[in-house]
């Protein structure tokens, strides 16, 4: 009998009796639908196929779960979960009277990262501060924004997270960094770049980069409460993520 050339389908022979075409076309019919469903495997939504190691037969490979993405394991395609450097939303917060607490921080990131924007305080010319793990007794923080090696002595209950900010205007931004938070044998080190609005000048700018600080406890990190050095806060927005 005759075949296809790609897919080696019979066919009838220029020879064959009239007789046998309904026999031939059913043969012909059941190859097709063999070879596309073997190009077909896929069964559900967000299924993908690939070529797998025998001619002409696809394989399925199943949705991946939220988060994952495609790698190549062993030679073929595989969902795995997405690798270091990824950007995780934890929280959205909203900063508002004395103080904010974002608790029940997961375990699960290699660093922290808190992105606060127009954040005002009722108080002008006030500072935002915070203090990890609700941790408020004396000499367990400190910060400074000096570069180098300096010696500096843990003389807060607090550490300083941004510039002087205006009461009434903001465009303020900072941008906070909390590494390695779950580490229970080391203290614990921040740095902080921010900008905000100069309460005599709105247009111009206070700064502050690289801000940087410590908390003397080995305690792994599971809170951070953020607050004014003087009086409430009004509005702001905190965007706390995970870094892998």
């Amino acid at each position: 009998m005759a075949t296809t050339t790609n897919y080696g389908w019979t066919t009838p022979d220029d020879t064959a009796l009239v007789k046998d075409g309904a026999s031939a076309i059913r043969t012909l019919g059941t190859s097709v639908d063999t070879t596309t469903k073997n190009l077909n495997p896929e069964t559900t939504l967000g299924d993908i196929a690939y070529r797998s190691s025998t001619s002409n037969v696809n394989t399925r490979l199943g949705i991946g779960g939220t988060g994952t993405v495609l790698t190549v394991a062993g030679g073929v395609p595989t969902w795995a979960t997405a690798g270091g450097g990824g950007l995780t939303l934890i929280s959205t917060t909203t900063l508002t009277g004395a103080s904010v607490t974002l608790s029940s921080i997961p375990q699960t990131y290699n660093h922290l990262q808190l992105i606060v924007q127009n954040w005002i305080p009722v108080n002008d010319n006030a500072n935002l501060r915070f203090r990890f793990n609700a941790d408020s007794t004396a000499s367990r923080h400190v910060s400074n924004s000096m570069i180098g090696d300096v010696a500096s002595s843990f003389g807060s209950t607090s550490a300083q997270f941004s510039a002087q900010q205006d009461n009434g205007t903001s465009q303020a931004l900072i941008v906070g960094n909390v590494f390695n938070y779950t580490n229970t044998t080391t203290w614990k080190f921040y740095n902080v770049h921010a900008i905000g609005n100069n309460s005599t000048t709105t247009t111009e700018a206070n700064y502050v980069t690289i801000l940087q600080g410590a908390y003397n406890q080995t305690t792994a990190i599971s809170s951070i409460e953020l607050f004014a050095n003087t009086g409430n806060l009004t509005s702001g927005t905190v965007l706390l993520y995970g870094v892998k």
